[in-house]
């Protein structure tokens, strides 16, 4: 009895190692994919990736149904995809918040941004954008960099929270240059645009379509950009390293990911019909309205990324001696 017992758990176990060559064998897709967002409906998250869903159906012939996950900084929806089964069915939007800053910041997680994912490829990237109140007497990063080491630990920078990629950003900015600022976490970045246009704190780095708005309408003064190039949606404001800060490269991302031993065919189906997606005249123009870079890239490309990203961030983390909760 026990033999037999222990015979079935090894055919059971073997069946399961299988399903994925299985349905690669089948073909796909033959069913509906579900497509995870790991943060609530509206977002940027959500948009993004709801527009590729509406795009990519079609091409597959299968439904591709966008379902709100969110939860513990993106850490419920992202544990459910790693613990999915690796058949190409569910895939899920990850960003630099569950795929390079949690892992350092949360080190009891779940699950493994590398180890337990197969990267599709990158989507899409969001500079941040780096402004300060109109009251400071800067009017560029040079001047920012002077003013604050003449004031140590008088400005003030506000953020979304503790470890978001704005809260970073400036840890960055600060490590590079030698200055000191004071940390303000809020509850989102609207609080934070309030207070920064009303004078309470003095500067930001946060994504570029919340800001960019308000600085064009003289509310605010824009200093720099966080992107390796100049952004599409402000081409006159320079990135920080040609504003004079080398290195500080600081950008919000989104990219797909299925569960770890994903068939490798599906997951370059995947990624091929993605990168195609991203060229289409009509999602590149919506992608770059929202203030984002349309990407595309290889499985490999983005692994290589997404590992980079980690590197980066645990130095910063770790540096700065950032904690959450």
């Amino acid at each position: 009895m026990t033999h037999s017992r222990s015979l079935s758990k090894t055919a059971i176990a073997l069946v399961a190692a299988l399903m994925p060559l299985i349905a690669a064998a089948q073909g796909y897709p033959t069913r509906v994919i579900r497509y995870v967002v790991p943060f609530p409906p509206a977002g940027a998250t959500d948009i993004l990736a709801r527009w590729v869903a509406e795009k990519i159906s079609p091409v597959l012939g299968q439904p591709v149904v966008v379902e709100n996950r969110p939860g513990a900084a993106g850490g419920v929806g992202t544990e459910l995809v790693a613990k999915s089964p690796p058949d190409g069915y569910t895939i899920l939007m990850a960003t630099a918040a569950t795929h390079s800053i949690n892992n350092t910041l949360y080190p009891g997680l779940a699950w493994d941004a590398v180890r337990d994912f197969a990267p599709i490829g990158l989507v899409a990237l969001v500079p941040n954008i780096l402004v300060v109140n109109n009251a400071l007497p800067v009017r560029s990063v040079k001047e920012l960099i002077a003013y604050a080491r003449a004031n140590p630990d008088k400005l003030t920078h506000g953020s979304p929270g503790n470890g978001s990629t704005s809260h970073l950003s400036m840890e960055l900015f600060k490590s590079l240059t030698g200055t000191r600022m004071i940390h303000v976490p809020y509850k989102g970045s609207a609080p934070v645009l309030a207070d920064l246009t009303g004078g309470q704190i003095s500067l930001t780095m946060d994504n570029i379509p919340v800001y960019l708005p308000h600085a064009q309408a003289g509310k605010i003064r824009a200093l720099a950009v966080g992107s390796a190039k100049r952004a599409p949606a402000a081409p006159d404001l320079p990135t920080a390293e040609e504003a004079g800060v080398p290195g500080l490269i600081a950008v919000s991302w989104f990219g797909l990911v299925a569960p770890a031993r994903a068939p490798q065919r599906v997951v370059d189906q995947l990624s091929k019909e993605t990168a195609r997606i991203l060229k289409l005249p009509d999602v590149h123009k919506r992608i770059s309205d929202l203030g984002a870079e349309p990407v595309g890239s290889t499985p490999q490309e983005y692994a290589a990324f997404i590992k980079s990203e980690i590197n980066k961030w645990r130095k910063v983390i770790q540096a700065a001696g950032v904690r959450v909760g």
